[in-house]
């Protein structure tokens, strides 16, 4: 009988700071490990602490604590399979990302991360120290390596490990999701197994941590690059996976290969799997949100209820004499087709009494913008009185395209703890509205069917801040706009590339102009799941006070 290696894999979902939770998650797939009869139980990158634990980890009590739960698991699992866990350590004064061997009550092995990534939403180069290239750890005598995510990125850890011994690789990640990672990840872990001809396991962690949306996704390659099983996205699973000795050494056993959604259905899932995280990991229960009659508020309010349940979610009208009928009706009939609570609060009173109020220091003055964001700020002055007396976070609904250019009225319709589509440009809101209403998945809470009336999706986008107003009034037309952010945001580029693209010169230099005036907006502005490579917070850190512009 050929010789079998069996690995519990937890594609699980922790949470960061919680470590005695993440011990119990950690201890709960050990134990089905045992029962099952595995020879290894794995859990991904940084498992105990959960991850992106950014400066929580430099704090010397947290390591403390850390050591103390990691100690404790290493006795309570004693009795049975190898547990492998990902932890920050600590070892004099130095401070690692480590991967953790724990067996027969003791930790018996420590892979630490060599090369640190220091782009995008990492910064490890300045938390941690670089551990030194390795050699593989023992579970009896089958000899493991495992490059710690960014490692796996660089043939120079994988090819030490093979050259020492390795017989396959286990790779635990914290890799967060942005459209299109997952084939970045696959080129990557293909060309290890090409260049060291070993099976190749690749584990990823699920869930929502501030902006980071981890899809899991975990999949096994055998030598060529044949995929030999893969995880379902999104999903935390536990899962047992055999591998089988023969004449050219280990290969891993085929098992299932879960098919991937299509970008719309990502997209929406690391929407939907972000807002519900955020809320269970920050303690909250329920949301509010100001419902329009747009198509923002429309998709947020559909986001909120199929992450939460309509029982969870309160959407509130508050009209002014620019709320126009249409607008009233299509709110009214968004609500009732999600099923959630629905207020009227009109704001003219209120408005009168600010104007009074201001009249003696505004006379003389034209109405201008001013007046037009004493309204977007007393309808965020009455959502956060709402939040405070009910306990329901208030979600904000602004755009990519919004909060890159500032079409967004600061401690008004910014004013939220969390915005669900802050990193989907307006284009694809329309595609993601029109998506939403001809798909629904078990994942979701909501109904399914056309959730979003058609009228609210084909109107003209306005904010309805006076007569007969237009977004395309301030802004380019979206198609046009979104390209344009594309290129100076997402991709980084320059006016010359604009230019080159067919945009006007003018119009790019406005748009460029506009995204650098925002950024003390974005600054202020509630956090939202990163769909791309290029989205507001981790991944662009720009200066506040800027004066360059591109001369180009």
């Amino acid at each position: 009988m050929a010789e079998r290696f069996r690995i519990t894999l937890g594609q699980l979902n922790p949470t960061v700071g919680d470590l005695a939770g993440n011990a119990a998650q950690a201890r709960k797939a050990w134990q089905e490990g045992r029962e099952a009869g595995a020879d290894l139980v794995a859990l991904p990158e940084m498992f105990i602490a959960g991850y992106n634990a950014q400066d929580l980890v430099i704090k010397q009590a947290f390591q403390l604590d850390v050591m103390t739960h990691i100690e404790a698991l290493a006795r309570d699992c004693a009795d049975g399979p190898a547990l492998a866990i990902g932890a920050p350590w600590a070892e004099g004064a130095e401070l690692f990302n480590a991967y953790l061997i724990l067996k027969g009550g003791k930790i018996v092995s420590r892979i630490l991360k060599h090369h640190l990534p220091n782009e995008t939403v990492f910064d490890e180069v300045r938390i941690f120290d670089s551990g030194p290239l390795g050699g593989p750890y023992s579970i009896g005598d089958v000899r493991i390596g495992s490059p710690i995510c960014e490692d796996a990125w660089h043939e120079d850890v994988a090819e030490t490990l093979a050259e020492t011994g390795a017989e396959f690789l286990l790779v635990p990640n914290g890799s967060p999701y942005y459209r299109g990672k997952f084939d970045t990840r696959m080129s990557h872990m293909v060309s290890r197994v090409i260049e060291t001809d070993l099976p190749l396991i690749y584990l990823n962690m699920v869930g929502g941590q501030d902006d980071q949306i981890f899809d899991g996704a975990s999949f096994g390659l055998n030598p060529g690059g044949k995929l030999a099983f893969q995880l379902p996205a999104f999903d935390a699973v536990t899962q047992h996976i055999d591998l089988e000795r023969g004449p050219e050494g280990w290969r891993i056993l085929e098992g299932e290969k879960a098919v991937h959604a299509d970008p719309y259905a990502q997209d929406y899932r690391v929407m939907v799997q972000g807002l519900r995280d955020y809320m269970r990991k920050t303690g909250f229960k329920k949301v509010l949100l100001g419902m329009s009659g747009g198509i923002d508020s429309a998709l947020v309010a559909t986001i909120a209820v199929d992450a939460l349940g309509a029982e969870n979610v309160r959407c509130v009208m508050l009209p002014s004499e620019y709320t126009s009928k249409a607008s009233l009706k299509d709110a009214e009939d968004c609500a009732n087709a999600l099923g959630v609570r629905y207020e009227y609060v009109p704001i003219k009173a209120g408005r009168d009494a600010i104007t009074q109020t201001l009249a003696p220091l505004f006379e003389g003055t034209e109405p201008d913008l001013t007046e037009e964001n004493i309204q977007s700020r007393l309808r965020g002055l009455l959502l956060m009185a709402m939040s405070n007396k009910f306990g329901e976070m208030l979600l904000t609904t602004g755009n990519k395209s919004e909060v890159a250019v500032g079409y967004a009225t600061i401690y008004g319709d910014m004013a939220g703890g969390y915005n669900p589509i802050k990193d989907l440009y307006k284009m694809r809101v329309f595609e993601t509205c029109r998506w939403r209403n001809a798909n629904h998945a078990p994942w979701m809470d909501g109904l399914e069917g056309r959730v979003i009336p058609e009228n609210i999706i084909t109107k003209a986008p306005s904010a309805e801040l006076r007569d007969d107003q237009k977004d395309s009034d301030s802004l380019p037309d979206y198609p046009e706009l979104d390209a344009i952010l594309e290129i100076l945001v997402d991709s980084d580029g320059s006016i010359a590339d604009c230019v080159a693209a067919g945009f006007d010169r003018d119009v790019a230099k406005k748009i460029e102009h506009l995204v650098y005036i925002s950024e003390y907006k974005r600054f202020q502005s509630a956090p939202g799941p990163r769909l791309t490579h290029g989205a507001f917070w981790l991944d662009r850190r720009y200066p506040i006070a800027n004066r360059w512009r591109d001369p180009s």
